[in-house]
């Protein structure tokens, strides 16, 4: 699993997401994901909701993803 294709299947899985996904080991990633359905939800929705992108990957091919999960408002107040 590289960053690129993480990055990928969040934006695919989240209409209107952007996602800057890092990680060197190819098991580890951090992720930053801006998206305006985040609006009104508390961290733990939204970190699910990044999580459904990614589906059985999360714990297999994926051994841990970091997120910050951002609407376009509050990553404007960065």
């Amino acid at each position: 699993m590289n960053p690129q294709t993480i990055q990928t299947l969040i934006e695919q899985g989240l209409p209107g997401a952007t996602a800057q996904v890092q990680g060197d080991d190819g098991v580890h990633f951090e992720a930053t994901v801006v998206c305006d359905a985040f609006a009104g939800k508390l961290p733990l929705a939204r970190h699910r909701m990044v999580y459904a992108t990614l589906g059985e990957r999360m714990g297999g091919e994926i051994h841990a993803l970091a997120l910050k999960t951002l609407t376009p408002a509050e990553a404007g107040r960065g």
